[in-house]
């Protein structure tokens, strides 16, 4: 089984732990990035910075480097997103049995469980492996993390779109995509609060096993540029998810000890390796 991966070369801040989880278990990884250095709602992104990173890890010599058009302004940013994925995704699946689409900020601590789920898919007929992932709201000290839960403070998974699809997938949304998908959680049953209770679980891994997606884990001054150049931007930008944000990243004990009061946003005090680039 041959597999191929496809990197959105915008946010550096875990990007080299990302590419690193899985650089082993992939032959060929498409590289695509803006060649004005825009993001999806047209504002400046590092795109140089993450470049830099990615040829000092690529010893070797998978990365393909792809220039492209992607701040389409006449364009919804969500749009500019689902077009950027395909464009590398079409190109990743060139010689490709399946496709990793991991973002930057996902890290795994381990490839061996979602290979071993991709070769279930292939063997059982599915286009797509959904893999679940610890979605990480806030760092608050060392190795200490706001991690999204179940409203009683148990692990919940989280399920952006398909970690892998076959090669020649369309995309709908974003990652997401109209295959069958072999489902991965955290227990027998569904974990994430998003999806329906009666939700297939066809594999079960551990905790540690799950995709690291540290998604808001910035320092304040990043967050507010990821909340201007983010494909959600329309939402990100109000001022009150800031506000949320820093409240609760102040008093993390208190939002998770106060989260089976809320009706949604549930939040428990847990640990991960702490991989941002640079000082924190």
């Amino acid at each position: 089984m041959r597999l191929h991966a496809y990197v959105l070369a915008a946010d550096p801040a875990f990007l080299a732990q990302s590419v690193q989880s899985y650089y082993d278990v992939v032959d060929r990884i498409v590289v695509s990035y803006d060649a004005e250095g825009l993001s999806w709602t047209g504002t400046p992104i590092p795109v140089e910075r993450c470049l830099e990173i990615l040829r000092a890890i690529d010893t070797e010599d998978k990365c393909v480097f792809v220039p492209g058009a992607f701040a389409r302004l006449d364009h919804e940013p969500l749009e500019n997103d689902t077009y950027q994925r395909q464009t590398a995704l079409d190109l990743a699946s060139e010689g490709a049995d399946w496709v990793l689409q991991l973002d930057t900020d996902e890290v795994l601590p381990s490839s061996a469980p979602l290979v071993s789920a991709i070769r279930s898919a292939e063997a059982s007929g599915h286009g797509g492996v959904d893999y679940p992932a610890r979605w990480l709201y806030a760092r608050v000290g060392p190795g200490t993390y706001l991690e999204a839960s179940t409203r009683s403070g148990r692990p919940a998974a989280s399920f952006p779109g398909p970690l892998a699809v076959r090669s020649g997938t369309t995309l709908r949304h974003c990652r997401q995509a109209d295959v069958p998908l072999f489902r991965v959680d955290l227990r027998p049953w569904n974990t994430d609060p998003f999806h329906p209770r009666t939700a297939t679980v066809h594999e079960v891994v551990g905790h540690e096993d799950a995709v690291i997606h540290y998604s808001w884990v910035r320092s304040d001054e990043t967050m507010r540029r990821k909340f201007g150049w983010s494909g959600h931007t329309a939402v990100y930008s109000r001022p009150d998810v800031y506000d949320a944000w820093v409240r609760r990243a102040r008093h993390p004990r208190l939002t998770a000890l106060t989260s089976p009061l809320r009706s949604r946003d549930w939040y428990r005090v847990t640990h991960a390796p702490d991989h941002l680039e640079g000082e924190w």
